[in-house]
């Protein structure tokens, strides 16, 4: 029996929806990561793009533990000299909630093209409206940390 090796006009792809309200980041983030890749799927192939789209909702509310509110720093780099600039987690989820969610699920994709093309199917916002009602996407129950332990 040969291998199977998915083609990327044969992908069927689904839309899911995520309340992240409640939920710890890093947990959240690696799941999200394996809907985007289509690592849960049966058909799952490293080369093509067969993950589903994830709408998630309430970004401003997740939760982190420990004391990472203010102890985990978020830098980047302008290019230009002097151009380095650091912010806590307190001051992105004040200032911009929704690079939290994006920032944790893209540093768990390939860094590649076909990462960009999977972190394109991400959508995130910070409140509980979204605009992708006519894709009707299906609500997910992701595990929780709670859920493990019992």
């Amino acid at each position: 029996m040969k291998t199977y090796s998915a083609k990327p006009h044969e992908i069927e792809q689904q839309w899911y929806l995520v309340d992240a309200g409640g939920q710890t980041l890093g947990r959240l983030a690696t799941q999200i990561a394996t809907i985007l890749r289509g690592k849960n799927k049966p058909e799952f192939t490293p080369h093509v793009d067969c993950g589903d789209f994830v709408v998630v909702i309430n970004a401003e509310k997740v939760k982190v533990t420990g004391n990472k509110e203010e102890d985990k720093v978020y830098r980047r780099h302008s290019g230009y000299p002097h151009g380095f600039k650091e912010e806590s987690l307190h001051h992105l989820r004040q200032r911009r909630p929704v690079a939290i969610i994006e920032r944790a699920v893209r540093g768990m994709l390939p860094h590649t093209r076909l990462g960009d093309q999977q972190f394109t199917k991400l959508k995130v916002y910070a409140g509980n409206e979204h605009p992708h009602d006519a894709q009707q996407p299906k609500e997910l129950k992701l595990e929780t940390s709670t859920a493990k332990a019992q």
